[in-house]
């Protein structure tokens, strides 16, 4: 049974291009995160492959020194996406275990264009409710 599932899902994948789209739609993507983000004073690096994308959120953009991990920003994010109706991965620890934060993306292959402005509408909307003006 697991091995008929397997097959039928890897068919899924070859027979409507899923690979071609969701690299088309993670170059797309990642250049809308640019355009919004990549002058973001908070924001350290965007980096990915596909549809799985990271932010690394950053107190101080020049030096990329992360937030203090008392403030418990990555959970403070969780929560204003969530809110936001995006769902999204932050993670705290990210540097040795103790340190950094970051917000992981990972959309459905089957997401559409149209729904790229929508992430990082929604994104901005809970980084701005986290994070100092």
């Amino acid at each position: 049974m697991a091995t008929a599932a397997s097959y039928a899902v890897v068919n899924k994948i070859i027979n409507q291009n899923m690979v071609y789209c969701c690299n088309r739609l993670g170059k797309i993507l990642y250049d809308a995160l640019h355009d919004s983000f990549g002058q973001h004073p908070y924001i350290g690096d965007i980096r990915g492959r596909g549809l799985f994308l990271g932010l690394e959120i950053v107190s101080d953009r020049a030096t990329k020194k992360p937030f203090d991990p008392e403030l418990q920003v990555a959970r403070k994010l969780k929560m204003a996406a969530l809110e936001a109706g995006l769902i999204c991965y932050p993670m705290a620890g990210t540097r040795g275990g103790l340190l950094g934060d970051h917000i992981l993306l990972a959309p459905p292959f089957i997401m559409q264009d149209s729904q790229i402005s929508e992430i990082t509408y929604k994104l901005e909307k809970a980084l701005k409710s986290v994070l100092p003006a």
